[in-house]
């Protein structure tokens, strides 16, 4: 079995299913990611709650740096893995932790990783 690369998860479903590609691009992205009604930076932090609360670590990574791309700072993503532990589980959030570390554990210029300041860069995730 080749390995499954996650960093896009609808381009890891796409080969194999390429309609259920589609339905993400037509409405999640073009319509529900789209509705001004909650912002992206609200919508990510709601979908990387399901995805811990789900198991969904696979995908977690993606979500994770769209999430900071979206505004989200890793003091605010430690915070909700840390108070999804007592709703989802801690093994839920432990892992959610170790994914998170893994995915934005790259040099802040690499991911474009937004802080509050720069004393929070390297105190999280460790």
């Amino acid at each position: 079995m080749k390995p499954i690369d996650f960093s896009s998860p609808r381009s890891a479903a796409r080969a194999f299913t390429p309609k259920l590609s589609a339905l993400v691009e037509e409405p999640l992205y073009s319509q529900v990611w789209a509705d001004p009604d909650l912002a992206p930076r609200d919508r990510s932090l709601v979908t990387i709650a399901a995805l811990v609360a789900l198991g969904h670590a696979e995908e977690l990574p993606a979500h994770l740096k769209r999430g900071v791309a979206n505004g989200l700072t890793r003091t605010e993503l430690a915070a909700a893995i840390t108070h999804l532990a007592f709703y989802a589980g801690f093994p839920a959030a432990i892992t959610a932790s170790a994914h998170a570390h893994a995915a934005l554990d790259e040099p802040a210029s690499d991911r474009g990783l937004r802080t509050r300041d720069a004393n929070e860069k390297g105190q999280l995730f460790s």
